[in-house]
């Protein structure tokens, strides 16, 4: 065998080597919780630290706010001062995100779900109004399931039913690929995250330096496990179905520039088609999180029902191509099956060529509203919801 070879076959095997060696060390890696927020406090608990802030008046009607996937409280940041006037808010990190503890495991949604309830508890914080973003939202369904003396209502913002209704996009994919998603977590640079990210708002929004910070904060373990955890439990039964259940009143909001759910008029729809009595809102110029992109942060509007879209919406709204259809994280149980796309995804994402979904059909919003008696909204003022939907 010629020299030239014997080193190219020796690279290779020390490649190999160094990769596994480092998967083994990134996904065992854990950090202890510890304070990001100004105002932030760890609520010292047995399956793991959850740091939360509160903000607001104890006497106020409580807000649970959970952040989305890869981010933190800091999500919340621009919304919680307006909120905080009539209300008790409560921004939790969850496991493994922000300054909370970042075990090795536990990122399944009822796990989560679990924990917050032991940190309300702790709190004394019940018949709260929580919101959830993304994953957040799959989060808050679990607690109304788990703990419904601790639930009044629940908002979703930009959590499809299923699993099956989104994409992250290439750089989350390239990161879910096994040893080399270990690889790319180790060396990831700051521009990558930050092109990883512009999916989660609407195109041209620039992502703030603290957001690509909340990517960095985490393990490659909870990054993963996290979101597998959200396939995992919308696989076993869908949100909607999960919501209907619980008999709880749900608000569900949408962003019409989506970037990760595919046809977001659509799954509003069916969220209406399966709970009896969601209200819904798709709110323009947004994407995946106008939490941050329109939170509305000067007044807080007064009653929720302007909120309501209670007519269907045309049938022109959904009209035009159908995305292609990915798993919303893309985390596959075969593990040759994902090893087999790695490949694809590196070649992809050196071209920099586009992987991820077709722009929704369109963006319009409900034209046809009414506005309910107080009766059936309830009389609570200033909401979350109302918030982001007058935004």
């Amino acid at each position: 065998m010629r020299r030239g070879w014997k080193i190219v076959i020796g690279f290779v095997v020390l490649l190999i080597v160094l990769l596994g060696l480092n998967a083994l060390s990134v996904d065992h890696e854990t950090k202890a919780a510890g304070v990001t927020e100004a105002g932030g406090k760890i609520v010292d608990l047995s399956g793991g630290d959850l740091e939360v802030v509160e903000e607001g008046p104890r006497s106020g009607s409580p807000i649970v706010l959970i952040h989305c996937f890869t981010c933190a409280i800091n999500y919340w940041s621009k919304m919680m001062p307006a909120l905080a006037r009539q209300h008790r808010v409560v921004a939790i990190d969850l496991l493994g995100h922000g300054g909370s503890e970042k075990p090795k495991s536990g990122y399944s949604v009822s796990n989560q779900a679990d924990l917050i309830a032991q940190a309300l508890a702790k709190l004394g914080v019940s018949d709260a109004e929580v919101v959830g973003h993304s994953l957040g939202g799959a989060v808050a369904v679990a607690l109304a399931q788990q703990s419904p003396a601790q639930v009044n209502r629940v908002f979703i913002i930009d959590t499809p039913p299923t699993h099956e209704e989104g994409d992250l996009g290439l750089i989350a994919k390239l990161g879910f690929a096994p040893v080399i998603g270990e690889a790319f977590w180790r060396i990831k640079p700051d521009f990558a995250v930050r092109k990883g990210l512009e999916v989660a708002f609407a195109p041209g929004f620039k992502i703030p330096d603290e957001f690509v910070e909340d990517v960095d904060r985490m393990t490659f373990s909870a990054y993963d496990d996290s979101a597998s955890g959200f396939d995992d439990y919308t696989k076993e039964e869908p949100l909607d179905q999960r919501m209907a259940e619980t008999g709880k009143p749900l608000m569900v909001i949408m962003g019409a520039e989506e970037q990760i759910i595919d046809e977001p008029v659509k799954r509003l729809t069916e969220y209406r088609a399966t709970v009896p009595g969601t209200e819904t809102k798709l709110i323009s110029g947004v994407g995946h999180s106008p939490n941050v992109e329109k939170p509305a942060q000067s007044r807080l509007p007064s009653q929720i029902s302007d909120l309501n879209c209670k007519s269907p919406c045309s049938n022109s709204l959904l009209s035009g191509s159908t995305p292609r259809v990915e798993p919303m994280f893309d985390t596959k149980t075969n593990i040759s099956e994902r090893l087999a796309n790695a490949v694809d995804l590196l070649i992809d994402f050196a071209t920099l060529g586009e992987y991820g979904l077709e722009p929704p059909a369109s963006s319009a919003a409900c034209e046809s509203r009414r506005r309910p008696h107080p009766s059936q909204v309830g009389t609570r003022r200033g909401t979350a919801g109302d918030l982001l939907a007058r935004s």
